[in-house]
């Protein structure tokens, strides 16, 4: 269970000097989310949450177009929605996440409503975005990485988080990170999960065998090393240099592109909950 350390009443917006969209690249999320979910589930309550759902639209092995519109739709609408949007979004997870809570035979207790394990699921998703971010285009300055930071509170706000549970600033954030990370386990059920994943056994057999070799490649570079400890991988310092390598190119190249490129598919995936909203369909 995580616990929060410093923490703050206030959630800032974006001020009007700081362009959020900056720090969106669609593409390139789409590269490091199996290693951000390998982090959100490293917390046992929230991988055995996962693992042992009964919400079966909701599973990735099963549906993973699905899960895919549902995770990058809560992330645009998160990050980029309007506080309506926003509470439409919320009320349409929590319907989805109302069954999933531990039984008498789970390992751990947990309960999707849990405040604690969200605010540990929105911190894997600020630290990863902040970490795509600087491997792409080097570090942020100081007034804009403070701006990011506050308004990344909106990662876990948009559900049952609140304000007062998000770390103060960075530094209190950084505490809270290597706190919590430090105490992650990855026990054998949800090392097969993950596996699985890492492997793309969700997806045809030729997308598997063109595809999941360069996705471990990846998915083992964007972990923290306690992570790749807890998987049992192996990541050299030449592996590191390659990864360096990519990301940078791969942040020349989305430097160049104009805004709404750099952000397909989140913004598509914005524009389509707005659709739903109007049309009165199903959100999730």
């Amino acid at each position: 269970m995580t616990t929060p350390l410093r923490a703050t009443t206030h959630v800032a917006e974006p001020s009007d000097d700081i362009d959020i969209t900056q720090f969106i690249d669609g593409i390139a999320g789409l590269l490091a989310g199996t290693a951000n979910v390998i982090m959100q589930l490293s917390n046992r309550p929230v991988g055995y949450g996962v693992v042992e759902s009964t919400v079966d639209s909701g599973k990735v092995m099963l549906h993973p177009v699905k899960r895919l519109r549902t995770t990058v739709t809560y992330l645009a609408v998160a990050m980029l929605g309007t506080d309506a949007e926003r509470e439409d979004y919320r009320e349409a997870v929590n319907r989805s996440h109302r069954p999933v809570r531990s039984t008498s035979a789970s390992p751990v207790r947990y309960n999707a409503f849990d405040p604690n394990l969200q605010l540990w699921v929105a911190a894997c998703l600020y630290w990863g975005a902040k970490d795509l971010y600087e491997r792409m285009h080097g570090p942020m300055d100081e007034p804009t990485a403070d701006a990011f930071y506050r308004y990344s509170a909106r990662l876990g706000t948009t559900l049952q988080v609140r304000p007062d549970m998000w770390p103060v600033d960075r530094q209190a954030f950084a505490a809270y990170w290597d706190k919590n990370l430090a105490t992650t386990t990855i026990d054998p059920p949800i090392r097969d999960y993950f596996d699985d994943l890492i492997d793309l056994k969700m997806l045809p057999r030729p997308v598997q065998l063109t595809f999941g070799r360069m996705h471990r490649f990846f998915v083992i570079g964007l972990l923290p090393q306690h992570l790749r400890d807890q998987m049992g991988c192996t990541w050299t310092a030449r592996d590191d240099r390659a990864l360096d390598r990519i990301m940078r190119t791969l942040g020349a190249t989305q430097s160049r592109l104009p805004r709404q490129a750099r952000m397909f598919p989140i913004n598509a995936y914005l524009l389509d909950l707005r659709i739903r909203r109007r049309l009165g369909l199903r959100l999730v």
